[in-house]
């Protein structure tokens, strides 16, 4: 796969295990899950579902502005909330990033998150 394109931001958070934050292949980005991990500190966002989800979707910005696109390029967000009731609360949050040409999207809620988020966002975006 020779147009296979590595994307690394420091205005989002390093990986933490053993992936990426992101790769082009042909015109899409497949970008990592982003949990609420401030990019200059490393520790997650303080607050509730809301103050995570900003900064959670503030680092998916990052990352897409980091490959040459914007948040309207968005195709596809598979989102994960720690507690299904989150979700209007969540959707408050997102409906700001994704105001018009909103993105297809899925959303699971009950699991456990890394570093005990109580949200993730990750995205395949059109280049």
């Amino acid at each position: 796969m020779s147009d296979v394109k590595i994307i690394s931001t420091k205005n989002a958070p390093a990986a933490i295990g053993p992936y990426v934050q992101g790769k082009v292949v042909g015109s899409f980005l497949f970008a990592s899950g982003q949990i609420p991990l401030v990019p200059e500190t490393g520790l997650m966002a303080e607050g509730g579902i809301e103050e995570q989800a900003f900064q959670a979707l503030t680092n998916v910005k990052a990352l897409v502005e980091a490959a040459g696109a914007d948040m309207s390029k968005v195709v596809k967000t598979t989102c994960f909330l720690k507690d299904i009731n989150d979700f209007a609360a969540f959707n408050g949050v997102y409906a700001k990033f994704f105001n018009e040409n909103a993105p297809a999207r899925s959303c699971v809620g009950g699991i456990d998150l890394p570093k005990g988020a109580l949200c993730e966002v990750e995205v395949i975006v059109a280049l």
